[in-house]
């Protein structure tokens, strides 16, 4: 529970930056990305094995096969992103390219997170 908690306040956190350095991303304050972040973490819960399993069928499994299985995973988190910013008016971005740069940042920053603290 409290690693949950801490990646809700750490994307959230990487939300904010990335909407501070991105103009293809706005997030009005850090109210709305602790709420984005939750939809995105619940969103996450739910849908990412079945993107992954799509994402991997529809590639052959190739990029599982060649130990490269993160890509599906970041771009099925790009997809999270994506449907996260409709159920929100206050977080937008515009175009897939953005979301897809988020879902790396989260995953790096989230990699580097729980190396240190988990």
């Amino acid at each position: 529970m409290l690693q949950w908690i801490v990646h809700i306040v750490i994307d959230a956190l990487v939300l904010l930056a990335a909407a501070n350095m991105m103009p293809k991303v706005k997030l009005d304050g850090f109210k709305t990305a602790i709420i984005v972040a939750l939809i995105i973490g619940v969103l996450s819960f739910l849908l990412s094995w079945v993107l992954t399993l799509l994402l991997n069928v529809a590639t052959f499994g190739l990029f599982y096969f060649l130990g490269l299985g993160f890509i599906t995973r970041v771009i099925a988190y790009a997809i999270i992103i994506e449907i996260a910013d409709q159920f929100s008016d206050d977080f937008k971005t515009e175009g897939f390219l953005p979301s897809l740069w988020l879902a790396v940042f989260i995953a790096i920053v989230g990699g580097i997170v729980d190396w240190i603290l988990f």
